[in-house]
């Protein structure tokens, strides 16, 4: 029996997306073969990709002169390969800090650049995003760096900076994909396949033609975005299954009617599951209103100890994954594309039936 997946990543896939893996899984277009079997440099995996980028081109109206890129080695491996590709050696670069993740990216950048925190939301315990106005951005940055959507903390940046001409770089390892999203006002996008794109260990990279060719000469040729856009991805074997996967995904938010259509479902989502939280007297969001995520929402119950007891029972109920982050407790509902209404309805009718009884 399929369960309601809340987890923060590795995510839920869409089902029929599974279901095709699942039919093509030893022979993969008429091939005799599975695709994870099949040479990357073959004209049918080349033929592919080359639908998976088309279809993802398409979904984002990614303007032509912007590379993508189908890589390995996570998001986190991105937070050393965008410095040493975009700023040189003594460089200054920005950085906003809204939690775990860009934290995480800050402590990388500053290896290899000079790291200017223009913002850090670490006084107010991560609930937030500082006001843009109240940023201390470098003259002469290479770059300025945020992480639009915090899973952990359940924290969203309800607005894309504003950087003039120096390059904005965005993590969106768990937005994107799940609305429209204006790609011509990003230098660098990149994420994590494990949240709205296909399976762990893909990285998707989305970069600006001028910011090709500014990499260290001591930069891994692997890393560097200029040759791996050269070779199509491909300077080295790919993750061809999740690039497989990904393009199954891709064609299902095609039919299922594009970002528009999805970025309504998972504002409704979302707003139902916040609405209950804060009209419950029971379950509480430290998250500021103008900044709570749509894909991870946390909650508080009222006392810890019942924490366990809630994961427990709502794994039996086949609602799985709830449980919040180790570094902050609680519990937490990530509500990517492939979590169904009927997958909150169910979760919101537990809550209930919960609080109604733990109360």
């Amino acid at each position: 029996m399929r369960v309601y997946n809340f987890s923060a990543g590795p995510a839920a896939l869409p089902l029929p997306v599974l279901e095709q893996a699942r039919a093509e899984m030893t022979d993969w277009a008429g091939s005799g073969m599975s695709v994870m079997e099949v040479s990357h440099r073959g004209a049918a995996f080349r033929a592919l990709a080359a639908r998976a980028e088309a279809d993802l081109r398409d979904l984002l109206a990614i303007p032509d002169n912007y590379r993508v890129l189908f890589l390995a080695g996570g998001a986190t491996l991105q937070f050393s390969a965008i410095p040493l590709n975009l700023a040189a050696a003594g460089a200054t670069a920005d950085y906003v800090n809204t939690g775990t993740w860009s934290g995480k990216a800050i402590a990388d950048a500053a290896r290899y650049l000079q790291v200017n925190v223009a913002a850090d939301a670490v006084g107010g315990g991560y609930t937030g995003v500082p006001p843009e106005a109240l940023w201390h951005k470098s003259r002469d940055a290479a770059y300025l760096h945020y992480c639009a959507n915090e899973t952990i903390h359940g924290v969203e940046f309800p607005f894309i900076p504003q950087t003039a001409e120096v390059p904005l770089v965005a993590d969106l390892s768990s937005t994107i994909l799940s609305r429209p999203l204006d790609v011509s006002r990003f230098g660098l996008i990149y994420a994590g396949a494990q949240k709205n794109i296909g399976p762990s260990g893909l990285t998707l990279v989305i970069v600006r033609d001028d910011l090709l060719g500014r990499a260290r000469a001591e930069l891994p040729p692997v890393l560097n975005y200029a040759l791996q856009a050269k070779e199509g991805s491909m300077l080295n074997t790919p993750p061809t299954f999740g690039w497989y996967l990904a393009g199954l995904v891709f064609q299902w938010l095609k039919a299922e009617g594009g970002l528009a259509v999805i970025g309504a479902r998972n504002q409704a989502k979302a707003e139902s599951l916040y609405a209950y939280i804060d009209g419950s007297g029971y379950y509480t969001n430290p998250v500021a209103h103008s900044c709570r995520s749509w894909m991870n929402v946390p909650f508080r119950l009222p006392r810890a100890e019942l924490e366990a007891t809630f994961a427990r029972e709502a794994a039996e109920a086949g609602l799985v994954n709830l449980e919040g982050h180790r570094l902050v407790g609680g519990m937490r509902a990530s509500l990517y594309n492939a979590m169904p209404a009927a997958g909150v309805a169910a979760l919101l009718a537990f809550m209930r039936d919960f609080a109604a009884r733990h109360s």
